[in-house]
C-alpha cells in the first residue's frame, strides 16, 4: 500500500480488510450480521467485488478500523472479476473452474431445454454456502439462484 493515504486504491482497502480480519479473528458471518446482508454477498463486497452503501461502508470502516479515505472506495462500483489469471492456480478456485469445464455445457443444455434461449443472471443472484456434516467427510453445499434472462428479438 502506498505511504500516501490519499492515493489509496480499492485493492489497498481489500488488503486492509483481510489483514485486519486475520489479525483480529473476525468471521465473515459476523460482519454480515452487522451489515444486515448474507455472508456470501458481504464477503464478495469485502473482497472488492460489490458496491456498499455509505452506511454499510461506514460500518465496515468501524469493524475493520479503516481510514476515512476507504469509505468512498467501498461505495464506488468496482471492476468485477477477481482472478489474476485465465486459468486459476489456487486449488479450491481451480475446482470451480474444473466444475464449469466439465458441467458448464450440461448447465447450458438443461437451462436452455427448461427455460429457453437465455442466461442465468449473476446480477439478480443469490448464493448460500453451508457445511453439511457427513460421517464420510464433511461436504460443501453451495446453492446458487439467478434470475433467468431470455434473449430478446428485435
Amino acid at each position: 500500500m502506498s505511504s500516501d493515504v490519499s492515493l489509496m486504491t480499492r485493492d489497498d482497502v481489500t488488503e486492509l480488510i483481510v489483514a485486519t480480519k486475520v489479525q483480529r479473528g473476525i468471521k465473515w458471518a459476523d460482519v454480515a450480521k452487522r451489515i444486515g446482508l448474507s455472508k456470501e454477498w458481504v464477503t464478495a463486497g469485502c473482497l472488492g467485488q460489490m458496491t456498499f452503501t455509505e452506511a454499510q461502508a461506514k460500518t465496515l470502516a468501524e469493524i475493520f478500523s479503516l481510514p476515512p479515505e476507504a469509505i468512498p472506495l467501498l461505495t464506488t462500483v468496482p471492476y468485477k472479476g477477481s482472478l489474476p489469471t485465465a486459468v486459476p492456480t489456487d486449488p479450491l478456485i481451480y475446482r470451480f473452474y474444473e466444475l464449469i469445464s466439465v458441467y458448464g455445457t450440461t448447465f447450458k443444455a438443461l437451462i436452455h431445454e427448461e427455460f429457453g434461449d437465455g442466461i442465468m443472471s449473476a446480477i439478480d443472484f443469490k448464493m448460500d454456502m453451508t457445511r453439511q456434516n457427513d460421517p464420510n467427510g464433511d461436504r460443501v453445499q453451495i446453492v446458487m439462484s439467478g434470475k433467468f434472462l431470455p434473449y430478446k428479438t428485435y
